[in-house]
């Protein structure tokens, strides 16, 4: 288990200490999807969802997870959190919506698992906010697209 930091020697889980990293700013891009029947797409498109903005509360819902995401992943680190954007686009060709979050801090650790989450948090909203009409749709391809700065410094995905 030596190249995975969150288990210590004799293989338990631990928070990692970051208190000997440098500050730095960081930021991590997460991308995914909810895929749904064209009809569906075409209900949250029109705005008439029974509940109400559909895109605009899935946004605001993965804002809120990002900042819960301390409180939801065990061994993550509370951080203080200095941007959230999230990107709803829906996507005719899947069909369905395509989710971006942007995650920026200044801090010891990097914001994977917050923009992780705020893609998570905003796919599962959307599903609520449109099941009595398609309990088919499908959440998926949810990854990290881009982390920079700290130690490790920048990855982009292919």
């Amino acid at each position: 288990m030596a190249g995975l930091t969150h288990f210590d020697a004799k293989g338990s889980a631990h928070m990692v200490d970051v208190s000997d990293k440098a500050v730095t700013a960081r930021v991590a891009v997460a991308t995914g999807c909810i895929k749904m029947a064209r009809e569906t797409l075409d209900l949250i498109i029109e705005g008439q969802a029974k509940k109400g903005d559909v895109l605009g509360v899935a946004r605001l819902a993965g804002i809120m997870g990002a900042k819960k995401t301390a409180e939801l992943i065990p061994l993550c680190h509370p951080l203080p959190i200095t941007k959230v954007a999230l990107d709803l686009t829906p996507d005719p060709a899947l069909p369905g919506v395509q989710v971006q979050a942007t995650v920026k801090t200044t801090g010891q650790t990097g914001v994977e698992m917050e923009a992780l989450t705020a893609v998570s948090v905003a796919c599962l909203t959307v599903y609520d906010m449109v099941k009595a009409v398609d309990k088919a749709m499908v959440i998926g391809e949810i990854h990290v697209t881009l982390k920079d700065g700290g130690k490790s410094g920048r990855y982009e995905a292919e």
